[in-house]
């Protein structure tokens, strides 16, 4: 124990249980792949209620399965949890993840059995790996066309077909064993601010927010254990807090007039719209006060956690913090974690192939342009989210894979030399294809398409990210969702 550990002991030292209770409201990250930091020892043997694991944590699947296995031998309900939305969210690619779309993909087909056997494919795998808690699906809903980082992790824009998939996702996911989470409640789609980056307001009257609760009443209805607030302040229920920390939000609409009664986990407290207004450790302890179960601090630094963990037992021991809220979230920690904590022994096999097939049925919805080969692509997408996206794959890529002819070029920002890089491209006499990812809100990407398509108006357009008139639309940017659009555009 650091001299600062034992210091922070001292002056917050508490009734064992009652100390262990406040620690199973925390989750950690950390650093490593292939051994546990001694200070994370600590805390779980303090009784630490989870851990979540990034892209920094993951090598390959044997280590993943060797570090869970030591986690949990450290203190077997300890809840093991990642982010595994599917699409271009995912951060077990090298752990050999199944290849899935994202939800807004699947909300296009339409087919709830599909997303059951996409979601199966993902919990499946989280299973093999000792991963028993997944802070997925999104249940926001995707209605303001400037909303910058929900988009097409969102089944769509309408509450019931939202519904219909979450259903299915939840159900599929717990049948394999595995803690669901439905994010970000009670809806993080009708902002334009992204949560990480700053604080995130939805400004609509209380009768327009009521549509975006639907998601989340039928998640609570199919039996969904978790849910995740959001950092988003709402002037209409609560003016002054973000839900993460609001006691009407969490405590009076989603306890009272919801009736959940799961585990209610924070979204990330270093997130800039807590740590900026508030500080991680102040968000820990209002956001517990508040009604959260468990707040998630997902930085490797391990001070932070620290930081929180000693802000709550603080505010236990000058009884800022009631003691009867640290029971209660601890009692529902302790109550998932004896239903989700430990791995099943066998694991039985998923579908493959489900991911691909709902990329391509989903690319196959609109208009098809005729097959080109040999065509110069022009692939234009914002650089990968460092909280989400930890692949930053090409449409050149996956094109390649199946017309090696394909020559091209793929951008994450706007070129030095914008004029130089569209003659350099026109100089090409193939066929012509743009590519853009969201492109309304990359205004780069606008100019850079549009002068393309000004002097070649032959050019077959495509977009991965929302869908856009006139473009072939692949509906998010996963592997598969690439794979599928690919494969249309070389007739394959």
């Amino acid at each position: 124990m650091t001299h600062a550990e034992r210091m922070s002991a001292a002056v917050t030292a508490l009734p064992v249980d009652l100390d262990e209770a406040a620690h199973r409201c925390l989750v950690a990250g950390f650093d490593g792949t292939t051994t546990v930091p001694d200070t994370l020892k600590r805390l779980i043997d303090r009784g630490l209620g989870g851990v979540i694991l990034f892209t920094r944590n993951v090598r390959d699947a044997e280590q993943v399965r060797r570090l869970t296995d030591e986690l949990r031998a450290l203190r077997p309900d300890l809840l093991v949890a990642i982010d595994n939305e599917g699409g271009g969210i995912g951060h077990l690619v090298g752990a050999g993840a199944p290849d899935v779309p994202g939800s807004y993909a699947l909300g296009v087909v339409d087919d709830p059995a599909l997303t059951a056997r996409c979601a199966d494919a993902l919990a499946g795998h989280l299973a093999t790996l000792g991963i028993t808690a997944s802070y997925a699906p999104v249940a926001d809903l995707q209605h303001q066309p400037r909303n910058p980082i929900v988009r097409t992790r969102s089944f769509g824009a309408d509450p019931d077909l939202a519904a219909r998939h979450l259903r299915a996702w939840i159900t599929a996911t717990d049948i394999r064993g595995i803690a669901s989470c439905a994010k970000h409640f009670p809806g993080h789609g009708g902002t334009i601010t992204d949560s990480h980056h700053g604080v995130a307001i939805d400004p609509r009257p209380y009768d327009e927010l009521l549509v975006d609760l639907e998601p989340f009443r039928a998640s609570i209805a199919a039996g969904v254990p978790m849910l995740m607030s959001a950092h988003v302040v709402f002037p209409a229920l609560d003016a002054n807090r973000p839900a993460t920390l609001s006691r009407r939000i969490l405590g009076d609409l989603l306890r009272l007039e919801l009736g959940f009664d799961g585990v209610l986990v924070s979204d990330a407290l270093e997130m800039k719209a807590i740590a900026d207004a508030y500080g991680e450790a102040a968000g820990a302890r209002i956001a517990l006060a508040a009604g959260a179960d468990q707040v998630i601090v997902a930085v490797p630094d391990l001070a932070v956690t620290l930081a929180c963990r000693d802000a709550v037992l603080d505010a236990l021991h000058s009884q800022v913090l009631s003691e009867e809220r640290v029971w209660e979230a601890a009692g529902r920690v302790r109550r998932l974690a004896e239903r989700y904590a430990t791995p099943r022994r066998r694991v039985a096999a998923w579908d493959r192939d489900a991911g691909l097939e709902a990329a391509r049925r989903a690319v196959r919805t609109r208009t098809l342009p005729p097959p080109v080969r040999g065509a110069h692509v022009v692939d234009l997408f914002p650089a990968p989210h460092p909280a989400l996206n930890w692949g930053g794959e090409d449409l050149l890529t996956a094109l390649r894979a199946i017309d090696p002819t394909a020559t091209g070029t793929a951008l994450t920002t706007e070129p030095a030399d914008p004029a130089a890089l569209v003659d350099t491209i026109l100089r090409e006499s193939a066929p012509l294809i743009v590519a853009t990812s969201d492109a309304g809100l990359h205004p780069w990407q606008t100019r850079l398409r549009d002068t393309l398509l000004a002097r070649r108006p032959d050019a077959v357009l495509v977009d991965t990210g929302l869908p856009e008139d006139g473009a072939l639309c692949s509906y998010g940017r996963g592997r598969v969702n690439l794979r599928a659009v690919a494969e249309v555009l070389a007739g394959a």
